[in-house]
């Protein structure tokens, strides 16, 4: 052990976390073994620039799952699988000191106000009635929790930084927002980075659900311009890289929008979404319709307008956007 702290930091193998290890979670994966390879690939140069981007050197990538199922799969994709469940304290013991930055990106549960999954994992890293063995692990260098944009509430069309208090209008914010609060205590206690990501929606072609083309085809309204509202997108490999370059910029306690630089209404994006894909144009009715003919959950998403500012992660985390539109991304296949 003492042998393996007198190393010099580019042999030192970090150990990333995955929480939460759905579409963003694997993107994210993809995205640090690539950083891993270009960092110790031959040739002194490539290396040199690829550590100049923030990127990590070796790293072995982990992520906890509650389905046996998925292990397979995790471990085709070059990560370890740790069996755990975020509902069950008792079976995250083993993570106590066990990774060097953990990207949490599970959800808090469906019911509620709180988040006791977050409240559980951070438990679980910080837990001090660790075996002798393991007295000299320290805790996680870095922790990257992924919220949501909801947390701001209805903005009625401002632009939105991430200096703007938070104002939940529904109980799945609510959670985020406690869930948010629950991570950056911890990291001001513990003295672990804490970073939070505010992701509005998340797209891809390549993602289950991840582009308006079914939503077209079922032929559902949206709001008249009067009624209308912004919508703000993130593709899901730039999200990925904000995920990675926040594991390794550390900014403690900082919170970034992660937003594409669109500026939409809701209405405009699905007209620009048909004629893109060659689908009609979806029907305009005003608020009070639409709430007799949408759901619950498609109605929130129209309760609420906002246009996030997203100079943050370009000016902090040194993140230039591949798909800075949202129509370039859906072109892009």
């Amino acid at each position: 052990m003492a042998f393996l702290g007198a190393l010099p930091a580019r042999f030192r193998r970090e150990r990333v976390l995955i929480v939460g290890c759905g579409d963003v979670g694997l993107r994210s994966a993809r995205a640090l073994g690539a950083r891993a390879q270009a960092v110790v690939a031959p040739g002194a140069s490539d290396a040199k620039a690829a550590a100049s981007q923030g990127a990590p050197g070796r790293v072995r990538l982990l992520a906890l799952t509650s389905t046996p199922a998925r292990q397979a799969e995790l471990r085709q994709a070059g990560i370890t699988p740790l069996a755990g469940n975020l509902d069950d304290p008792a079976s995250l013991r083993r993570l106590a000191g066990l990774a060097t930055r953990v990207l949490h990106l599970a959800p808090p549960p469906g019911t509620g106000l709180d988040d006791p999954r977050s409240l559980a994992l951070a438990r679980a890293l910080a837990r001090r009635s660790l075996p002798r063995a393991l007295a000299r692990r320290s805790l996680p260098r870095a922790l990257v929790y992924g919220s949501t944009s909801g947390v701001y509430g209805d903005c009625q069309g401002e632009w939105v930084s991430e200096t703007r208090p938070v104002n939940p209008a529904t109980p799945r914010a609510r959670r985020r927002v406690a869930a948010e609060a629950v991570l950056r205590w911890w990291g001001r206690a513990s003295g672990v980075p804490v970073s939070v990501l505010r992701i509005p929606g998340i797209y891809a072609c390549d993602r289950e659900g991840g582009t308006p083309r079914e939503r077209l085809l079922r032929g559902t309204p949206v709001l008249r311009r009067e009624d209308d509202v912004h919508t703000n997108h993130i593709h899901a490999d730039d999200l990925a890289r904000a995920c990675v370059r926040a594991l390794w910029r550390q900014p403690a306690q900082r919170v970034f929008n992660v937003s594409d630089d669109s500026e939409l209404l809701m209405g405009d994006y699905y007209e620009q979404a048909a004629a893109l894909y060659g689908l009609p144009v979806p029907g305009r009715v005003a608020r009070a319709e639409a709430q007799q003919h949408l759901s619950p959950m498609t109605l929130s998403f129209m309760g609420e307008s906002r246009r996030l500012r997203n100079g943050r992660i370009k000016r902090e985390l040194g993140l230039r956007l591949r798909y800075p539109d949202v129509m370039q991304g859906l072109r892009a296949g």
